[in-house]
């Protein structure tokens, strides 16, 4: 006989709570085999593949492309057969697999799994792709009841289980408890939270215009981009400040590097290993503050973020280490990771956990920018273009190649004087590649 397995959209790590479909990759009526990937979702951070636990034949799906789906929410069903005559109920990813065996494990593609290689296998089916047999599937078994949570240690408890729906709640000021959940048995849902703290600026509002615009909604990267610029600013008193350098020499430089054969140094690994040389002279701004301790947290590792313009959005991959790797690996590493985010295959471990962030803002052909901190981060550095400009060197005027650097840091964290040091620093090497090298 058969069972109905019912998968759930899996807890995909780094806080995440939701995902959009992107695309489904079996149907209904489908056999899949254990670990087969069966849908593509895209999260604020990336869009990965999820793998289904369990071999059968795919009996229903959950929702349509463009949904999003919370985490623990069903996404897909499928008949597998039972070897033991109890095990007739359905069971979520993490229950014992009809043979008796859990299932694999694994929810996202190279996020390893919870039992042993040998024990995957492919389910046999009583069914086949070509002619499926008809399976009295039981009744789905009822969504479970939400934890009933505190909003915090003084409040009475509230149906709510995502700790982004609590910490939204929490930045408007408004109580969880006031509100009536539209999801399953009463659950708070991101939904209702955003409609309660829009709804007193309704009421003020005047009334929209007969004719509307386009609305497009803020979700996936778009919406997380949102969320983290907007964070950033409420919290982060900072300041910027700019100088031009001459970039000739750092050009020569690079055309050097390039003409001795091997894979070419791009600039932004020149940018990148003299931002690595600069948070070394000056520790305080690879940090990031710790408001409710009141302390600021100085980190002993350049996670090297840099900003990352693809199709699905602004994207930050992170170099992890980068005070330890060469010039030759930055660039082989910043190569990579941006391949990787136009092909939209980063995942949340690549997207996270910066320390300091390189903006390279030049290659849209702008001169100057202020940009936005990533929070949590203390500091970011901006580049603009590189252009040929009237510049005076060695006492004369002459066309140069001149670049805008800009420097946003957290004033918490620091004062002009270390910000300005380290954008003077970062301006020398620009200008004299060969200031690298003292100290070495």
């Amino acid at each position: 006989m058969a069972v109905v397995r019912e998968f759930l959209l899996p807890d995909l790590g780094e806080g995440l709570t939701e995902a959009e479909i992107v695309r489904w990759m079996v149907r209904v009526g489908d056999v899949v085999a254990i670990d087969q990937p069966v849908v593509e979702v895209e999260t604020a951070k990336a869009v990965v593949e999820v793998p289904c636990p369990y071999g059968g034949v795919v009996t229903a799906r959950f929702g349509e492309e463009g949904q999003t789906l919370d985490v623990g929410r069903p996404l897909i069903t499928v008949a597998v057969e039972s070897r033991s005559p109890q095990d007739t109920g359905p069971a979520d990813a993490g229950a014992a697999s009809p043979d008796g065996e859990s299932g694999s494990g694994n929810v996202l593609v190279g996020y390893g799994t919870s039992g042993p290689a040998a024990r995957r296998r492919r389910v046999q089916v009583l069914a086949t792709a070509a002619a499926p047999a008809v399976v009295a599937a039981p009744a789905p078994a009822p969504a479970p009841v939400p934890s009933l949570v505190a909003d915090d240690r003084s409040a009475g408890p509230v149906a709510v289980i995502s700790p982004l729906v609590r910490r939204i709640a929490r930045e408007h000021g408004l109580d969880l408890r006031a509100l009536k959940g539209t999801g399953p048995d009463g659950l708070i849902l991101r939904a209702d939270v955003e409609r309660a703290v829009a709804a007193p600026a309704a009421e003020t509002a005047p009334a929209a215009p007969a004719a509307e615009g386009t609305r497009v909604p803020l979700k996936g990267i778009r919406g997380a981009v949102a969320e983290k610029l907007s964070r950033s600013r409420r919290e982060i008193p900072d300041a910027t400040c700019w100088v031009d350098a001459d970039a000739t020499e750092l050009l020569a430089a690079r055309a050097a590097m390039n003409a001795a054969g091997g894979p070419k140094v791009s600039v932004l690994a020149l940018l990148a290993r003299i931002c690595t040389a600069a948070l070394a002279r000056h520790p305080d701004l690879n940090a990031t503050v710790d408001t409710e301790r009141g302390e600021i947290v100085r980190l002993p590792a350049v996670h090297l973020g840099f900003a990352a313009q693809t199709d699905r959005g602004l994207v930050v991959p992170v170099v992890r280490g980068a005070q330890t790797r060469t010039t030759d690996e930055l660039s082989a590493e910043i190569a990579r990771l941006t391949e990787a985010a136009r092909a939209g295959r980063l995942t949340p471990a690549e997207l996270t956990g910066g320390t300091f962030t390189l903006n390279n803002y030049g290659v849209f052909g702008v001169d100057g920018s202020t940009p936005i901190i990533n929070h949590p981060e203390a500091a970011m550095l901006g580049v603009g273009r590189i252009a040929p400009k009237p510049w005076v060197h060695q006492g004369e005027l002459a066309v140069r190649q001149v670049v805008q650097l800009s420097f946003t840091f957290d004033h918490r964290v620091c004062d002009g004087g270390t910000a300005g040091g380290f954008l003077r620093y970062v301006a020398d090497c620009v200008e004299q590649p060969a200031v690298l090298l003292r100290g070495v």
